[in-house]
Protein backbone atom coordinates (compact mmCIF):
# COMPACT_ATOMS: atom_id res chain seq x y z
CA UNK A 1 0.00 0.00 0.00
CA UNK A 2 1.39 3.39 -1.02
CA UNK A 3 1.96 5.99 1.67
CA UNK A 4 -0.61 8.76 2.03
CA UNK A 5 0.54 12.07 0.55
CA UNK A 6 0.04 15.06 2.84
CA UNK A 7 0.68 18.61 1.63
CA UNK A 8 2.67 20.78 4.01
CA UNK A 9 4.17 24.22 3.60
CA UNK A 10 7.36 24.63 1.55
CA UNK A 11 8.52 27.36 3.95
CA UNK A 12 11.09 25.80 6.29
CA UNK A 13 9.84 27.41 9.48
CA UNK A 14 6.21 26.68 8.67
CA UNK A 15 7.10 23.11 7.71
CA UNK A 16 8.88 22.51 11.02
CA UNK A 17 5.96 24.07 12.90
CA UNK A 18 3.56 21.67 11.17
CA UNK A 19 5.75 18.69 12.08
CA UNK A 20 5.73 19.86 15.70
CA UNK A 21 1.96 20.19 15.67
CA UNK A 22 1.54 16.65 14.32
CA UNK A 23 4.08 15.15 16.74
CA UNK A 24 6.42 14.09 13.92
CA UNK A 25 9.48 16.10 14.95
CA UNK A 26 12.47 15.43 17.16
CA UNK A 27 12.72 19.17 17.74
CA UNK A 28 15.35 19.83 15.07
CA UNK A 29 14.72 21.27 11.60
CA UNK A 30 13.86 18.47 9.15
CA UNK A 31 14.23 17.97 5.42
CA UNK A 32 10.81 17.94 3.71
CA UNK A 33 10.22 14.36 2.41
CA UNK A 34 9.02 15.28 -1.07
CA UNK A 35 8.12 12.43 -3.46
CA UNK A 36 11.31 13.03 -5.47
CA UNK A 37 13.51 12.88 -2.37
CA UNK A 38 11.81 9.73 -1.12
CA UNK A 39 12.27 8.08 -4.53
CA UNK A 40 15.99 8.88 -4.47
CA UNK A 41 16.25 7.41 -0.97
CA UNK A 42 14.41 4.24 -2.03
CA UNK A 43 16.93 3.81 -4.85
CA UNK A 44 19.60 3.38 -2.17
CA UNK A 45 18.23 0.01 -1.04
CA UNK A 46 17.51 -3.12 -3.01
CA UNK A 47 14.07 -3.62 -1.46
CA UNK A 48 10.45 -3.13 -2.61
CA UNK A 49 8.94 0.05 -1.15
CA UNK A 50 5.96 -1.81 0.31
CA UNK A 51 8.06 -4.50 2.00
CA UNK A 52 6.96 -4.79 5.63
CA UNK A 53 9.77 -5.32 8.12
CA UNK A 54 7.47 -5.79 11.10
CA UNK A 55 5.57 -3.80 13.70
CA UNK A 56 7.36 -1.28 15.88
CA UNK A 57 6.35 -0.92 19.54
CA UNK A 58 5.01 0.63 21.63
CA UNK A 59 2.46 1.98 19.12
CA UNK A 60 2.92 -1.11 16.90
CA UNK A 61 3.05 0.83 13.65
CA UNK A 62 3.94 -1.19 10.55
CA UNK A 63 7.48 -0.50 9.36
CA UNK A 64 7.80 -0.48 5.57
CA UNK A 65 10.79 0.38 3.41
CA UNK A 66 8.88 3.45 2.26
CA UNK A 67 8.18 4.68 5.80
CA UNK A 68 11.88 4.24 6.59
CA UNK A 69 12.78 6.22 3.47
CA UNK A 70 10.49 9.08 4.51
CA UNK A 71 12.12 9.31 7.94
CA UNK A 72 15.61 8.96 6.46
CA UNK A 73 14.92 11.92 4.17
CA UNK A 74 13.66 13.98 7.11
CA UNK A 75 16.85 13.09 9.02
CA UNK A 76 19.08 14.34 6.20
CA UNK A 77 20.38 10.91 5.13
CA UNK A 78 21.82 10.32 1.70
CA UNK A 79 20.68 7.36 -0.37
CA UNK A 80 23.97 5.52 0.21
CA UNK A 81 23.29 5.61 3.97
CA UNK A 82 19.93 3.90 3.58
CA UNK A 83 21.10 0.24 3.67
CA UNK A 84 22.58 0.88 7.13
CA UNK A 85 19.31 2.43 8.32
CA UNK A 86 17.32 -0.56 7.01
CA UNK A 87 19.66 -3.07 8.66
CA UNK A 88 19.65 -1.20 11.98
CA UNK A 89 15.85 -1.17 12.06
CA UNK A 90 15.70 -4.87 11.16
CA UNK A 91 18.01 -5.54 14.10
CA UNK A 92 16.03 -3.52 16.64
CA UNK A 93 12.84 -5.32 15.55
CA UNK A 94 14.42 -8.67 16.49
CA UNK A 95 12.48 -10.01 19.52
CA UNK A 96 15.76 -10.52 21.40
CA UNK A 97 16.29 -6.75 21.43
CA UNK A 98 12.94 -6.25 23.23
CA UNK A 99 12.19 -2.89 21.64
CA UNK A 100 8.95 -2.46 23.59
CA UNK A 101 10.89 -2.28 26.84
CA UNK A 102 13.60 -0.03 25.42
CA UNK A 103 11.04 2.37 23.92
CA UNK A 104 8.68 2.68 26.88
CA UNK A 105 10.82 2.36 30.02
CA UNK A 106 11.56 5.16 32.47
CA UNK A 107 15.25 4.25 31.98
CA UNK A 108 17.11 6.58 29.57
CA UNK A 109 18.28 3.86 27.17
CA UNK A 110 18.31 4.21 23.41
CA UNK A 111 19.37 1.92 20.55
CA UNK A 112 23.07 2.42 19.82
CA UNK A 113 23.97 1.56 16.20
CA UNK A 114 27.52 0.16 15.83
CA UNK A 115 28.70 -0.27 12.23
CA UNK A 116 31.53 -2.62 11.26
CA UNK A 117 33.20 -3.64 8.04
CA UNK A 118 34.20 -1.90 4.80
CA UNK A 119 30.95 0.05 4.51
CA UNK A 120 31.81 2.13 7.59
CA UNK A 121 34.84 3.71 5.91
CA UNK A 122 33.06 3.96 2.56
CA UNK A 123 30.25 6.03 4.10
CA UNK A 124 32.52 8.05 6.37
CA UNK A 125 30.97 6.78 9.60
CA UNK A 126 33.23 8.19 12.28
CA UNK A 127 35.06 5.74 14.55
CA UNK A 128 37.82 8.02 15.85
CA UNK A 129 37.94 11.43 17.54
CA UNK A 130 34.51 12.43 18.81
CA UNK A 131 32.79 9.33 17.43
CA UNK A 132 29.90 9.67 19.89
CA UNK A 133 29.60 13.39 19.22
CA UNK A 134 28.70 15.81 16.43
CA UNK A 135 30.48 16.70 13.21
CA UNK A 136 29.96 13.70 10.92
CA UNK A 137 26.99 13.56 8.57
CA UNK A 138 26.80 9.77 8.32
CA UNK A 139 26.79 9.20 12.09
CA UNK A 140 24.33 12.01 12.75
CA UNK A 141 21.84 11.29 9.99
CA UNK A 142 21.83 7.49 10.21
CA UNK A 143 21.26 7.68 13.95
CA UNK A 144 18.64 10.37 13.52
CA UNK A 145 16.80 8.36 10.84
CA UNK A 146 16.50 5.46 13.29
CA UNK A 147 15.26 7.81 16.03
CA UNK A 148 12.66 9.49 13.79
CA UNK A 149 11.38 6.04 12.82
CA UNK A 150 11.16 5.08 16.50
CA UNK A 151 9.13 8.25 17.04
CA UNK A 152 6.93 8.35 13.94
CA UNK A 153 6.30 4.64 13.35
CA UNK A 154 6.89 3.30 16.86
CA UNK A 155 5.08 6.16 18.56
CA UNK A 156 7.76 6.79 21.19
CA UNK A 157 6.95 10.44 21.85
CA UNK A 158 8.58 11.78 25.04
CA UNK A 159 6.12 11.80 27.94
CA UNK A 160 3.50 9.93 25.92
CA UNK A 161 4.66 6.38 25.12
CA UNK A 162 8.35 7.07 25.75
CA UNK A 163 8.31 7.39 29.53
CA UNK A 164 12.05 8.01 30.03
CA UNK A 165 12.25 10.09 33.21
CA UNK A 166 15.01 12.41 32.03
CA UNK A 167 15.91 11.15 28.56
CA UNK A 168 19.41 11.51 27.14
CA UNK A 169 21.08 13.32 24.21
CA UNK A 170 21.55 10.03 22.37
CA UNK A 171 17.79 9.95 21.80
CA UNK A 172 18.51 12.43 18.99
CA UNK A 173 21.12 10.26 17.27
CA UNK A 174 23.28 7.31 18.38
CA UNK A 175 25.48 5.82 15.66
CA UNK A 176 29.22 5.05 15.53
CA UNK A 177 31.66 2.78 13.74
CA UNK A 178 34.21 0.64 15.53
CA UNK A 179 37.83 1.77 15.13
CA UNK A 180 38.94 -1.52 13.61
CA UNK A 181 42.19 -0.13 12.16
CA UNK A 182 43.60 0.76 15.58
CA UNK A 183 42.25 -2.21 17.50
CA UNK A 184 44.60 -5.03 18.56
CA UNK A 185 41.72 -7.51 18.35
CA UNK A 186 39.08 -8.90 16.02
CA UNK A 187 36.22 -6.43 15.52
CA UNK A 188 32.80 -6.86 17.08
CA UNK A 189 30.96 -8.27 14.06
CA UNK A 190 33.57 -11.01 13.54
CA UNK A 191 33.24 -12.02 17.20
CA UNK A 192 29.49 -12.20 16.69
CA UNK A 193 29.59 -14.55 13.72
CA UNK A 194 30.07 -12.43 10.59
CA UNK A 195 32.70 -13.22 7.98
CA UNK A 196 35.85 -11.19 7.34
CA UNK A 197 35.05 -8.61 4.68
CA UNK A 198 31.36 -8.41 5.51
CA UNK A 199 29.72 -5.20 6.69
CA UNK A 200 27.35 -5.40 9.65
CA UNK A 201 25.31 -3.47 12.18
CA UNK A 202 25.02 -4.24 15.89
CA UNK A 203 22.35 -2.56 18.02
CA UNK A 204 22.53 -2.24 21.80
CA UNK A 205 19.93 -0.68 24.13
CA UNK A 206 22.17 1.47 26.29
CA UNK A 207 22.85 4.80 27.97
CA UNK A 208 25.15 7.60 26.89
CA UNK A 209 28.90 6.94 27.27
CA UNK A 210 30.31 7.29 30.80
CA UNK A 211 33.92 8.50 30.63
CA UNK A 212 36.80 6.37 31.96
CA UNK A 213 39.89 8.54 32.46
CA UNK A 214 43.34 7.02 33.07
CA UNK A 215 46.30 9.09 31.88
CA UNK A 216 48.78 7.51 34.32
CA UNK A 217 48.69 3.72 34.03
CA UNK A 218 51.38 2.38 31.73
CA UNK A 219 50.48 -1.26 32.07
CA UNK A 220 47.41 -3.37 31.39
CA UNK A 221 46.67 -4.04 35.04
CA UNK A 222 46.48 -0.36 35.87
CA UNK A 223 44.11 0.37 32.99
CA UNK A 224 41.91 -2.59 33.90
CA UNK A 225 41.77 -1.55 37.57
CA UNK A 226 40.45 1.82 36.43
CA UNK A 227 37.97 0.18 34.05
CA UNK A 228 36.64 -2.20 36.70
CA UNK A 229 36.34 0.58 39.26
CA UNK A 230 34.34 2.67 36.80
CA UNK A 231 31.90 -0.15 36.01
CA UNK A 232 31.26 -1.00 39.67
CA UNK A 233 28.45 1.55 39.74
CA UNK A 234 25.38 1.24 41.96
CA UNK A 235 23.28 3.64 39.91
CA UNK A 236 23.06 1.51 36.76
CA UNK A 237 20.62 -1.22 35.82
CA UNK A 238 23.55 -3.58 35.29
CA UNK A 239 24.22 -3.51 39.04
CA UNK A 240 21.04 -5.50 39.68
CA UNK A 241 19.68 -6.65 36.30
CA UNK A 242 23.05 -7.51 34.71
CA UNK A 243 22.81 -7.78 30.91
CA UNK A 244 25.50 -6.82 28.39
CA UNK A 245 27.02 -3.37 28.90
CA UNK A 246 29.44 -1.92 26.34
CA UNK A 247 33.08 -1.20 27.14
CA UNK A 248 34.33 1.23 24.48
CA UNK A 249 38.10 1.29 24.90
CA UNK A 250 40.02 4.18 23.41
CA UNK A 251 42.85 3.05 21.11
CA UNK A 252 45.59 4.02 23.59
CA UNK A 253 44.06 2.01 26.41
CA UNK A 254 43.40 -0.87 23.99
CA UNK A 255 47.02 -0.77 22.78
CA UNK A 256 48.35 -0.96 26.35
CA UNK A 257 46.13 -3.95 27.11
CA UNK A 258 46.87 -5.66 23.79
CA UNK A 259 50.64 -5.15 24.14
CA UNK A 260 50.49 -7.23 27.31
CA UNK A 261 49.17 -10.14 25.25
CA UNK A 262 45.67 -9.89 26.70
CA UNK A 263 42.63 -10.69 24.57
CA UNK A 264 39.09 -9.36 24.71
CA UNK A 265 38.18 -12.49 26.66
CA UNK A 266 40.85 -11.59 29.22
CA UNK A 267 39.31 -8.13 29.53
CA UNK A 268 35.86 -9.64 30.00
CA UNK A 269 37.12 -12.05 32.65
CA UNK A 270 38.88 -9.25 34.56
CA UNK A 271 35.77 -7.07 34.51
CA UNK A 272 33.59 -9.97 35.66
CA UNK A 273 35.91 -10.73 38.56
CA UNK A 274 36.66 -7.16 39.65
CA UNK A 275 33.77 -4.86 38.66
CA UNK A 276 31.76 -5.65 41.78
CA UNK A 277 29.85 -3.79 44.47
CA UNK A 278 30.19 -4.82 48.14
CA UNK A 279 27.08 -6.78 49.12
CA UNK A 280 26.49 -4.67 52.24
CA UNK A 281 26.31 -1.53 50.06
CA UNK A 282 24.30 -3.25 47.30
CA UNK A 283 21.65 -4.29 49.84
CA UNK A 284 21.33 -0.78 51.29
CA UNK A 285 20.52 1.20 48.13
CA UNK A 286 20.00 1.06 44.42
CA UNK A 287 17.27 -1.35 43.41
CA UNK A 288 17.90 -4.03 46.02
CA UNK A 289 14.51 -3.41 47.62
CA UNK A 290 12.72 -4.34 44.38
CA UNK A 291 14.18 -7.82 44.09
CA UNK A 292 15.69 -10.58 46.14
CA UNK A 293 19.42 -10.63 46.57
CA UNK A 294 21.21 -13.57 44.94
CA UNK A 295 22.45 -16.40 47.12
CA UNK A 296 25.28 -15.16 49.31
CA UNK A 297 28.07 -17.04 47.52
CA UNK A 298 30.15 -13.86 47.52
CA UNK A 299 30.43 -10.67 49.48
CA UNK A 300 30.83 -8.79 46.18
CA UNK A 301 28.01 -8.35 43.66
CA UNK A 302 29.09 -8.54 39.99
CA UNK A 303 27.99 -6.01 37.37
CA UNK A 304 27.73 -8.78 34.76
CA UNK A 305 26.55 -12.31 35.43
CA UNK A 306 28.88 -13.91 32.87
CA UNK A 307 32.12 -12.64 31.28
CA UNK A 308 30.70 -13.25 27.80
CA UNK A 309 28.00 -10.65 28.42
CA UNK A 310 30.41 -7.71 28.21
CA UNK A 311 30.61 -6.12 24.74
CA UNK A 312 34.15 -4.84 24.07
CA UNK A 313 34.86 -2.47 21.18
CA UNK A 314 37.58 0.05 20.30
CA UNK A 315 36.37 3.59 19.57
CA UNK A 316 37.91 7.03 19.42
CA UNK A 317 41.17 8.81 18.73
CA UNK A 318 44.31 9.09 20.81
CA UNK A 319 44.19 10.37 24.37
CA UNK A 320 43.86 8.07 27.36
CA UNK A 321 40.09 8.06 27.65
CA UNK A 322 37.69 5.17 27.29
CA UNK A 323 34.02 4.88 28.17
CA UNK A 324 31.40 2.39 29.16
CA UNK A 325 27.73 2.35 28.25
CA UNK A 326 25.37 0.75 30.80
CA UNK A 327 22.42 -1.10 29.33
CA UNK A 328 18.77 -1.53 30.26
CA UNK A 329 19.61 -4.96 31.69
CA UNK A 330 19.26 -8.61 30.77
CA UNK A 331 15.79 -8.14 29.29
CA UNK A 332 17.35 -6.63 26.15
CA UNK A 333 20.09 -8.29 24.12
CA UNK A 334 22.44 -6.88 21.52
CA UNK A 335 21.59 -7.98 17.98
CA UNK A 336 24.01 -8.15 15.02
CA UNK A 337 22.85 -8.22 11.40
CA UNK A 338 25.02 -8.31 8.26
CA UNK A 339 24.13 -5.63 5.72
CA UNK A 340 22.59 -7.63 2.87
CA UNK A 341 20.83 -7.32 -0.47
CA UNK A 342 17.20 -8.28 -1.10
CA UNK A 343 18.13 -11.96 -1.41
CA UNK A 344 19.80 -11.92 2.00
CA UNK A 345 23.33 -12.10 0.58
CA UNK A 346 25.74 -10.07 2.78
CA UNK A 347 27.40 -7.15 1.03
CA UNK A 348 30.67 -5.33 1.58
CA UNK A 349 29.87 -2.10 -0.23
CA UNK A 350 26.73 -0.13 -1.03
CA UNK A 351 27.84 -0.42 -4.64
CA UNK A 352 27.00 -4.14 -4.41
CA UNK A 353 23.33 -3.14 -4.34
CA UNK A 354 23.41 -1.55 -7.76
Amino acid sequence: MAAELIELSDDQEAFDDQLDERGWSDGLPAVPPTPDRVERMLAGADRPRDLELGVMPPKHGVVTIESLAVNAVMAGCRAEHFPVVVTAVEAILDPAFNLFAVQSTTHPCSPLVIVNGPIAAELGINSRYGAFGPGHRANATIGRAVRLTLLNVGGAAPGVLDRSTQGQPSKYSFCIAENEAESPWHPLHIERGCEVGQSAVTVVGCENPHNINDHVSGDAEGVLVTVAGSLANMGTNNAYLHGGPVLALGPEHAAIIGAAGLTKDDVRRYVYEHARVPREIWERGGMAGMLDAPSPDSDMMPIISDPEDLIVIVVGGFGRHSSWLPTFGASTQAVTRPIADASGTPIQSVMDLH
